[in-house]
């Protein structure tokens, strides 16, 4: 059991779930008044099985490939699934940070598909997910190459100049670490089902050692493997996928939310329940070494690295909650969820050994 995607083990389209269809007649006359050089013909609409938060469609016509971006039906945090603010980023960074997909229309009336959408162009490439798929290996010092790459792509998205790259206006300056760790927490208090740990303790450690921002600049927020592009010749990243929790703010805890993904071959099994991307394979940075790598090229001290990585792995189990919510009240039927509780209650128990709370 995996709260990944058991059927997600390449980058492959399936046919729409019946809850995520839509109109596409309506969606086409759209995309032909707004879209320039776009042909006219419905296009076959298929929907990446991947998404568990906002849904991702391949909408394919005779001469190109379009992306489609809108959120799921259901419950919803106030500020989560907001298109105009995904699709600003990427439009605005793309010119200073080169791995962002060209974005090509928003659409902010709902009325069309039932939802705001955007459409970006179809970034080619290699997604990898759980596990490598059939027919594709990675030496050990391949793996090791692109786990490098991998961290030499979140530097560079944190020393993006927020000024020079127009973004400055999305974020909210400092206090960054103080509303995450206050932010969390009100989505997971909002979230919980009567199934799962209540976190108060480990709610309570985060916010008396949140430490003072230490940097400010661009935070992906889901920065993990199956959100990148990678070319499949030499696997370095081309593209950096999903920007829906990006922001302005700490980039150390950006740092410690991708640790919180990164799962070892060493890792217990509770902790392989959250493996969906295959960085246990020999030659993979540990989360040591990928901490080491990018403090050394940014000349940052991970002195308090305990509480980033007790806030990532908190932070991911609620994300897990919210979803496993949605489930839970009969707002997706999607079955990949089903589980999700599990890991909520193994996170709980994995923050309490690392902080050196008593362990229930």
């Amino acid at each position: 059991m995996s709260i990944g995607t058991p059927e997600g083990l390449s980058d492959e389209p399936r046919e729409l779930r019946a809850e995520d269809s839509f109109d596409v007649d309506a969606l086409q006359q759209w995309v032909h008044r707004h879209v320039p050089d776009m042909t006219v013909d419905n296009p076959h609409v298929r929907q990446f099985p991947g998404g568990a938060s906002n849904l991702t469609y391949l909408l394919s016509y005779p001469d190109r490939e379009v992306i489609l971006r809108r959120p799921p039906a259901g419950t919803k945090a106030a500020s989560a699934h907001d298109m105009k603010r995904e699709f600003t980023i990427q439009d605005r960074l793309r010119p200073t940070f080169g791995q962002v997909p060209t974005v090509l229309a928003l659409c902010t009336d709902e009325s069309v598909i039932g939802s705001e959408f955007y459409l970006m162009e179809r970034v080619p490439g290699v997604i990898l997910r759980g596990n490598l798929p059939d027919g594709l290996t990675l030496s050990s010092a391949e793996a090791r190459s692109l786990s490098e790459s991998m961290v030499d792509t979140l530097v560079a998205l944190h020393e993006v100049d927020v000024d020079t790259a127009g973004i400055a206006d999305l974020g909210k300056g400092g206090g960054y670490v103080a509303r995450q760790v206050g932010g969390w927490s009100r989505r997971f208090r909002a979230a919980r089902t009567d199934n799962v740990p209540d976190f108060e303790d480990v709610m309570s450690w985060l916010d008396s050692r949140q430490p003072d921002d230490v940097g400010y600049g661009v935070v992906h927020g889901d920065f993990r493997m199956d959100n990148l592009v990678l070319n499949p010749d030499g696997f370095t990243v081309t593209a950096l996928l999903d920007w829906e929790l990006a922001t302005l703010g700490d980039p150390l805890m950006d740092l410690g939310s991708a640790m919180a993904y990164w799962v070892q071959a060493d890792d217990d099994e509770g902790m392989q329940m959250a493996r969906r991307q295959p960085t246990n394979l020999p030659g993979m940075l540990t989360r040591d070494e990928f901490v080491a790598r990018y403090c050394d090229a940014r000349d940052l001290a991970a002195d308090n690295w305990v509480f980033y990585e007790v806030f990532g792995l908190f932070r991911l189990a609620v994300i897990a909650q919210q979803i496993y919510y949605r489930f839970h009240h009969g707002q997706t039927t999607n079955p990949v969820f089903e589980h999700f509780w599990l890991f909520v209650a193994y996170a709980e128990q994995r923050c309490r050994r690392l902080t050196g709370l008593a362990v229930g």
